[in-house]
């Protein structure tokens, strides 16, 4: 029985694979360490939180002691770190936390899983550390042109320098040590379980409350969207296929505009839940500071080497998505209350 620890497992994505797996395969055990910060929620792992091959462990991925306790009582054989600060609008305001979290975090987990792993000449076999990163490590697009893993890394926020550091150390760590990694970089993730700070379910919460719909900018920001099942997907094709070192690009082929993205979802809504919901709801704000301009990938790569492919297109798994949040309200009125919907007040409503 393969044991995965899964870092930052009840955030979006990270439950989203906890239920991938667990649901994919019987004879696995998963460790769930997250420290179920704002955007970390038990709610999102409640199906699977009776299953005899699934443990949580509250903790922070900075706590070396609470790491190695882990490696310890635990013969794990893959690391799945997901754990990070993902906001780019938080990253702006107060970047420390962001490199104490995805930078310090991430070399952590390395140092006390090389230190589990390693033999005398190299590994034990059968390990892996999985570094789960982002397209915006490589910066911004312009009007053509896709991110390979060649593109030079050249990030813009404090967000993504952060994941751009951590990614840097993980593949330090292979170059040095010849420790067995991977590491991802997606697209634009959306789906089931998504905290309402990012674009979609921002939008799907602020239609069903009749708020504004804030949009940075002249709203022609580009990003190619994945559904987080397809990601997941791919996720676990790298760690049972993928060549140690190498970088994987996990793209859905799915390019719109972020104005496209509100209208879609204006339109959804107001066709099939309430006819008041309409354009009128959109407010243009200032931009983000440092705002790039359009992410595309080109995963030739991880399907030519592994034969994965977005099965998703952005029409179904829009409106999946949007179906998902419509039946699952309850949810989001628990999570956007408190210290999230403080802070979103005073970043979108006020302006």
């Amino acid at each position: 029985m393969k044991t995965y620890l899964v870092t930052g497992g009840a955030g979006f994505i990270g439950a989203n694979f906890v239920h991938y797996m667990l649901n994919k395969y019987s004879d696995i055990k998963i460790i769930n360490l997250d420290k179920l910060t704002y955007a970390g929620n038990l709610e999102n792992l409640k199906d699977v939180k009776t299953n005899y091959n699934y443990t949580f462990a509250c903790g922070d991925i900075c706590d070396k002691e609470l790491v190695e306790k882990l490696f310890e009582g635990n013969d794990i054989d893959y690391v799945v770190n997901f754990a990070a600060e993902s906001h780019v609008d938080r990253s702006i305001k107060e970047p420390e936390i962001f490199v104490k979290t995805n930078v310090l975090g991430t070399v952590n987990i390395l140092n006390v899983a090389k230190n589990s792993w390693e033999i005398k000449g190299g590994f034990k076999e059968g390990k892996k550390f999985m570094q789960v990163s982002t397209d915006e490590v490589y910066g911004s697009l312009g009007d053509t042109g896709f991110f390979l893993e060649t593109t030079p890394i050249d990030p813009h926020s404090p967000y993504s320098a952060s994941k751009t550091g951590a990614d840097l150390m993980v593949k330090a760590y292979y170059d040095t040590y010849k420790m067995p990694v991977n590491i991802t970089r997606c697209s634009n993730n959306y789906g089931p379980y998504q905290f309402p700070e990012k674009l979609i379910p921002l939008l799907i919460n602020n239609c069903l409350n009749h708020k504004n719909l804030p949009v940075y900018g002249d709203g022609m920001n580009i990003r190619d969207w994945l559904y987080v099942e397809d990601h997941c997907k791919a996720i676990n094709m790298v760690i049972n296929g993928g060549r140690l070192g190498e970088v994987y690009n996990v793209g859905g082929h799915n390019e719109r505009t972020n104005m496209q993205i509100v209208k879609t979802v204006i339109n959804y809504i107001n066709e099939n839940v309430d006819k008041e919901v309409t354009e009128k709801l959109i407010r243009y704000v200032e931009d983000r500071l440092g705002h790039d301009k359009r992410y595309g990938i080109d995963p030739s790569k991880i399907k030519e080497e592994l034969g994965w492919y977005p099965e998703t297109t952005f029409e179904v798994g829009i409106k999946k998505t949007i179906r998902w949040n419509l039946d699952n309200k309850e949810w989001m009125d628990n999570i956007t209350s408190g210290e999230y919907q403080n802070y979103y007040d005073n970043m979108y409503q006020n302006k």
